[in-house]
């Protein structure tokens, strides 16, 4: 998960486990991807993408490396066909696929199945955290062309993703935010003062963290643009850590990557006005809107 893929399928969380654990199999079992691909008569680069979420899991392949890697047991190999047909089932944002980029699916899937997710906004709230009139007067900013309809359900889309701070086990959303987004006029001063009360509810709640960057801080390590990173309570996921452009996404797990944005991130905690005042903060700029 090293870079974007625009034109193709976005990998499901379980869809990654399951590929680094087909890896761990056969490092164990001591096969090259060349040997592992002549079990199948495919590539080597169909086991590569195989393991690296690239592509479906077609259950009779999944089997035979199974058997091949030294997996016998009629449970086990059950429990591990069970887990693919699962990873191969369309996510619920599936059904948004008309106005959901290919590339944006699998920050989706992160985001639901995270259990932390740490961000820097220095543009727009997070989508997180959005009220529906100020996702709609951004999204139309940033989709000039689009019709209304596609907004709307551009809308519905963000709106049901919101349903992942109050589930079961929702993850802890920590977000640095720059002064910037609270001072640009998104939508109009009503929508600018409902969303300021909206991020004033968000600080009461146990899971969700927010801290403003004031102008007054300075420079900060993370001028340069948005980030989002993730952390998963499954140990074969390492963090990941999400950034964008107008045409895609990029995701990234190598531990040096993402250790650069966490250090930044780190640093930026530190910077900002602490979470604990973010209330008063936000009172603040609401009055003068």
């Amino acid at each position: 998960m090293a870079d974007s893929r625009p034109g193709g399928a976005a990998p499901t969380v379980l869809r990654v486990v399951l590929g680094k654990r087909l890896q761990d199999l056969r490092e164990r079992a001591g096969l090259s991807y060349e040997e592992a691909g002549r079990a199948l008569d495919v590539t080597h680069a169909t086991i590569r993408r195989m393991e690296k979420a690239e592509v479906g899991l077609k259950i009779p392949y999944v089997e035979k490396l199974l058997r091949t890697y030294g997996v016998t047991g009629p449970e086990e190999l059950e429990d591990f066909l069970s887990l693919a047909r699962q990873a191969n089932q369309r996510g619920w944002w599936h059904r948004f696929r008309d106005v959901l980029p290919e590339w944006f699916s699998a920050f989706v899937s992160l985001e639901g199945e995270a259990n932390l997710i740490r961000a820097y906004e220095p543009h727009y709230v997070p989508g997180l955290l959005q009220t529906r009139d100020y996702a709609h007067a951004v999204l139309r900013a940033g989709l000039p062309n689009a019709s209304d309809e596609e907004i709307e359900r551009g809308v519905a889309l963000r709106m049901e993703r919101q349903a992942v701070l109050t589930k079961d086990n929702a993850p802890l959303l920590w977000v640095v935010m720059d002064e910037t987004v609270l001072r640009r006029p998104i939508g109009g001063s009503t929508i600018m003062r409902e969303q300021a009360d909206r991020l004033v509810e968000a600080t009461s709640m146990p899971n969700v963290r927010l801290q403003i960057m004031p102008f007054t801080a300075g420079p900060h390590p993370a001028m340069y643009g948005p980030f989002h990173i993730f952390r998963f309570p499954i140990r074969e996921l390492p963090d990941i850590a999400y950034t964008e452009s107008l045409v895609g996404g990029v995701y990234l797990d190598h531990r040096d990557d993402v250790s650069a944005f966490l250090e930044a991130l780190d640093r930026m905690c530190a910077q900002a006005a602490p979470a604990h005042t973010t209330g008063g903060y936000l009172g603040g700029i609401r009055k003068e809107l």
